[in-house]
Parts: structure tokens; sequence; C-alpha cells
């Protein structure tokens, strides 16, 4: 069945909302516990998606356990496959190690209206991993090639596209980016660091250009992440690597400004950094407040204040809250209010 596949999709690459996409693009990256529909509808409504001048390209929902959303009580998980209309195209990311179940939550993002799929081969966490999914799958390339090609058949024509690393222990990205590249899908996303280092060393640019040139003739996009400051350093990069699109990560921490050209971060009222900063947990509490920990917040604390005077004993105040009302009353406090 998987040998037909291949024939079919290897015939017919699906790239829906990707070959509309102007070059270099800038799109935003899946981070668990960061990316979520709160945040994500906060940096739609900040960078002015959908106008010219501003928005993620491309946005990215945080990634989902393929195995999970198939158990009873999914309900969790379900709700990290929210989005608005602000955020399109939207590609629901999702991990696991079974092929069939792939196939059956391709069905169901295809349902749940998503403008694309994206298989997350690149995450070190030990869990992921244990699950069969993630970085763990650099070492069997013959799953990963059944996983993303069971994707494409329940995803019945949306694009389907793959985000990993450079190798497991050691760089291998020829042959790894090589055998990804037999399934054709409309987008690889290299991560510039293998799973062992993490994200504890620099990512290797030149790593992204040797898929860019893998990648040449073969209609699949290649996306750099690692390292990316902002939009001017992701501009460079892509120049640099020839890369079709650059992914933007940790640097959204803190700053929902950060795809609008239209602002520059530094010239914003501190003012106004407390007021997303309260508006965003108020988000989180109305969208994701009956089932996660509002302990998610307060990473987010620790980049929203930071870089002013007072922002250490801030920070510290925040740390200790547990409501959007307990943040708000400490934001007023200290602004004089």
């Amino acid at each position: 069945m998987l040998g037909f596949i291949f024939i079919w999709y290897g015939g017919a690459m699906q790239k829906g909302f990707w070959e509309k996409l102007k070059r270099p693009f800038f799109v935003l990256a899946p981070m668990a516990d960061v990316t979520d529909t709160a945040f994500r509808e906060l940096i739609a409504k900040y960078s002015d998606h959908g106008k010219p001048h501003g928005g993620p390209d491309v946005f990215w929902t945080e990634f989902v356990s393929v195995d999970g959303l198939l158990s009873p009580g999914q309900k969790v998980l379900l709700r990290d496959f929210e989005y608005t209309e602000n955020e399109r195209p939207i590609v629901a990311q999702i991990f696991g190690g079974k092929p069939h179940n792939f196939k059956e939550v391709a069905e169901l993002a295809k349902k749940l209206g998503f403008d694309g799929i994206d298989i997350n081969m690149g995450c070190p966490d030990r869990g992921v991993e244990k699950s069969g999914g993630g970085a763990i799958l650099i070492k069997n390339p013959k799953l990963a090639k059944e996983i993303v090609l069971a994707t494409m058949e329940g995803a019945d024509g949306l694009p389907v596209s793959v985000k990993t690393r450079i190798g497991y222990t050691k760089d291998i990205l020829e042959e790894w980016v090589g055998t990804l590249l037999e399934t054709k899908p409309a987008a690889i996303t290299v991560h510039a660091r293998t799973r062992k280092e993490m994200s504890l060393v620099p990512a290797r640019w030149e790593a992204v250009a040797r898929a860019v040139h893998l990648a040449k003739g073969t209609d699949t996009l290649i996306i750099g992440n690692g390292d990316v400051k902002d939009l001017a350093d992701a501009e460079m990069k892509a120049k640099e690597s020839g890369a079709d699109g650059v992914m933007l990560g940790r640097a959204i921490f803190g700053n929902p400004w950060l795809f609008n050209r239209n602002i520059r971060y530094e010239s914003i009222p501190l003012e106004e950094r407390l007021s997303v900063m309260l508006e965003h947990t108020r988000l989180f509490e109305k969208k994701l407040g009956d089932l996660k920990n509002f302990a998610i917040m307060k990473k987010h604390y620790k980049a929203y204040a930071n870089g002013f005077d007072g922002a250490k004993e801030l920070r510290m105040r925040l740390m200790e809250t547990a409501s959007a009302d307990e943040v708000e009353t400490i934001v007023k406090g200290f602004l004089g209010a």
C-alpha cells in the first residue's frame, strides 16, 4: 500500500498555499506551551497579519501527539488545534511514530480546515522520542518515509511538510534530507543543529545552504531555522543560505510585534508592553485556563519584564501570580496607576 502511495504522490506534489508565498518568506516556529492559540491570536493582531507590511507568512500550531488525539478524552489536545481566521495560512504540526495514526489525524486536520500539515521529526524531548516521534525518526528513515506518505494519503490534497534537524548525533544532512526528499514534501524546515546539540551550540546555517543545494530541482521548499534574532537577521540568513524561507522561534518571546515591519520594539512604550502582557494573560485564561496550568504564562513574563528599570523586581512578583487579576494588580502598582 505504501509503495502505491509513494508512486502516486511522487507524480503530483501537493504544494497548496506554499507556491503562492513570495520568497523569501518568514514564518512563526511551533513551540510547545508557547505558540498556543492565545499567543498566536495576539501575534496576528499586533503583527498586522494579512497586510502587506506585517505578519508571519505562515503560522504553525504547537505540536500535537497523533496518538493522544486519537485516544479517549483528547479535549486538551483538540484545544491545541484551535485557531482564528487571522492566522491563515495555518499549519497543524503533529508528532508520533505510527503511520496509521498520522493518516487518521491528517484526515481530522483536513476536516478542521487547516491549510497544511507538518510532521515534527526534530524535537529532542525524551517523552516525544519514547512515543517514536520527534528527532528519534532520524534514526529510522524507513519509518519516517512511511509516516510522511501515510500523512499525505490522509491529507488528501493538503500540503505536507517536515520539520527536522541535520542529524541525531552527527551531521548527516545529505543522507537524511535526501531520504525525506524522496517523499516529495511541500517543504522541509531544517533546524541547523543535531539532536545531540539541542540548542547549546550556534546554529550552522551553512547546513541550510547545503539543504538548499540538495533540494534544487525537486520543488520542495527549504526553510532555515536556528538563532534568528529578528526580521533583518532573517533576511540576511535567507540571502546568504539561499533558503526559500526562514523560521523565527525564540525571538517571539515578549515581542508579539516581531513580524510587524512598521514597529521597532525599542520604540514601544513600557506601558504598552505591559498592557499587551496583561492582554496575553487574559487571552490565555479565557481560551486555555480551564485546561492548562497558569504557570505556562510565567515563561512569557520573563521576556515581557526585561530590559528596563525595576524589571527584575516586577518579574519576581509576576512569578508568584496565579490569575490575570493578580497580574493586573501588580502591573498597575508598578506603573503607579
